[in-house]
């Protein structure tokens, strides 16, 4: 799998990740505020905080294989072949 393919896979994985993440964490505050179990709110949270953190850790993925594939392009395009020095 080419560092584009990659890029192009995690980073929007992440993003959708983080969106979710993102709800979970309304929907335990708002298991907070219906004064539910304090054991199932944080339970709650704990879940959404772990999906909103991988939603992190995988866009910052798709971001370091973006670069590594902009790295790769640019030094594919600025290589010289060698020249004989010699004659």
């Amino acid at each position: 799998m080419t560092h584009k393919d990659k890029w192009l896979l995690f980073a929007p994985l992440g993003l959708v990740t983080i969106g979710a993440g993102a709800c979970m964490v309304q929907w335990a505050g708002h298991k907070k505020d219906q004064r539910a179990p304090t054991s199932e709110w944080v339970a709650a949270g704990t879940a959404a905080l772990v999906v909103l953190n991988t939603g992190v850790s995988l866009f910052g993925r798709g971001v370091l294989e973006r670069m590594s594939h902009e790295l790769q392009t640019n030094t594919e395009k600025t290589s010289v072949p060698p020249t004989d020095m010699l004659g």
